[in-house]
Parts: C-alpha cells; sequence; structure tokens
C-alpha cells in the first residue's frame, strides 16, 4: 500500500482548493473494507462529518466501486488504487484496477431487487451526480470507474481551516 498523508496536526476543510487522497489497496475484500473506512475518515478530516448523508452517500460510492473492482478487476497479485478529490462543489471518487477485458455495465431497470447481487452501479447511478469510465490512463491494462457528487450549495466551509 501507498499513501499520501497529511501533515498537519489540524483538520484540513474544504476552501477554494482542492483537496486530495490517495492510496492503493490490496485486491481483496479487506482491501475494499480498508478503502471504505479511510474514505470516510478522510471526508470527516475535510468537513464532511460522519453520519452526514453527503457522508454516508460518498461512503458507500466509495465501498460499491472499491467492491466492484475486487470482485470484477481483480487481477491476482495486483492492487486498485484509489483516489478521492473533494472541492467546496463537488467530490470525486476514482477506483482503478488493472483488468481492461471487462467493461462496467449499468444495471438495468429489469435488476432482481432480490438477488444477492447486481445492484452496484445502480446505487452508483443513484447517489452520484455523474458517473462513468475510461481506459487506464498511464498505458497499461486496465480501466477507471469514476463517479462525481455535486455538494449541496448550503454547506459553508470555515475560512479559518483552509490549507
Amino acid at each position: 500500500m501507498t499513501n499520501n498523508p497529511t501533515t498537519e496536526d489540524r483538520p484540513t476543510q474544504l476552501g477554494d482548493k482542492e483537496v486530495q487522497f490517495e492510496m492503493r489497496f490490496t485486491s481483496t475484500p479487506r482491501g475494499a473494507r480498508l478503502a471504505r473506512r479511510l474514505c470516510g475518515e478522510r471526508l470527516n478530516t475535510w468537513g464532511i462529518p460522519y453520519g452526514s448523508d453527503e457522508h454516508d452517500a460518498l461512503t458507500l460510492l466509495v465501498a460499491e466501486l472499491a467492491a466492484n473492482a475486487v470482485r470484477h478487476g481483480r487481477v491476482p497479485g495486483r492492487d486498485f488504487r484509489l483516489r478521492l478529490a473533494a472541492h467546496t462543489n463537488a467530490v470525486r471518487t476514482e477506483v482503478t484496477d488493472t483488468r481492461g477485458d471487462q467493461e462496467p455495465e449499468p444495471a438495468s431497470v429489469g435488476t432482481n431487487l432480490l438477488g444477492t447481487g447486481g445492484r452496484g452501479l445502480l446505487l452508483v447511478a443513484c447517489l452520484a451526480t455523474r458517473w462513468g469510465w475510461h481506459p487506464r490512463t498511464c498505458g497499461g491494462p486496465g480501466k477507471t470507474v469514476w463517479a462525481e457528487y455535486d455538494r449541496p450549495r448550503s454547506v459553508t466551509v470555515d475560512a479559518a481551516f483552509q490549507p
């Protein structure tokens, strides 16, 4: 795993600048769970508090994209990468795996709602303002699935905590 922890002792609140978190995780259920938990911690640090609707929606987006990377994009011995970028107006989540032969397909209206799977991208489509995917940009095999969540307009940011 690699990471980019903040070096400041105080929380980094969202301001006019974009804040980012990026880390690689093992392509296992444990790696997906850790990605979700660290994302939740990072959002809270950025001023999107635990228990808020915004925090819950963003954490669920990360959970679904990470779980899909582990389930459908796993190549043994290769990690997936999570990137979280937040700005005052929106938060973007990107999950990159190393398997390029399987493209994500949105769940159709006829999805079996009582089944045990197949609703992950339906949840992503419902929670995210926009989502999509593209081939991995570094030239290697794989793809990046991304989702953007527009933040509520009523959110105010304390200027004293800007990075």
